[in-house]
Parts: C-alpha cells; sequence; structure tokens
C-alpha cells in the first residue's frame, strides 16, 4: 500500500515536472545550465580530494554528494569539507 503511494506521488511530480518545464517554453535550455553545475561539482570535489590540502580528508564521488553540491555551488563543498572533518 505505502510503495503504491510513494509510486503515485513520484507520477503525479513527473507530470507536474514536465508541465512547469514545457508551459513556461524553458524548452532544454536548463538542461544545459544543470549539466554545467554537474561538470564544476565533480570537478570541485575533485579538487578537494586530490589537492593534498588535508590528507585524511577524502569526499566519496556519489549522488548524494554532487547534488549537494550541485545545488549549493562551492558553499557545498566546503559544507561536505567540514561535515568529513567534523564527523569522521
Amino acid at each position: 500500500m505505502l510503495r503504491l503511494l510513494a509510486i503515485g506521488v513520484l507520477a503525479i511530480s513527473v507530470l507536474l515536472l514536465f508541465l512547469i518545464v514545457f508551459r513556461k517554453k524553458m524548452g532544454f535550455g536548463w538542461l544545459s545550465l544543470f549539466g554545467t553545475h554537474l561538470i564544476l561539482a565533480a570537478v570541485g570535489i575533485y579538487l578537494v580530494n586530490f589537492s593534498g590540502f588535508v590528507t585524511d580528508v577524502h569526499i566519496p564521488l556519489n549522488p548524494a554528494t554532487i547534488g549537494a553540491v550541485t545545488v549549493l555551488g562551492l558553499p557545498g563543498v566546503l559544507m561536505l569539507f567540514g561535515l568529513k572533518i567534523i564527523l569522521f
């Protein structure tokens, strides 16, 4: 029952997202901007991992970390860096 509800919410969310994207005539220009942010996020995490600034810090390249940095930008890299130092 709960799984069916989650699938329904996901389907409605996807439909509403497509409605917003194509109704406002945004087209696919936002996709190139998102791709650029995604690449810059991966490069930022890569630079932290291999810069040698702090040798014990390694931020994994996974969807969660790249997503956080894509949304937050450079402060997202600093946030992950700080969390890694404080928590681990």
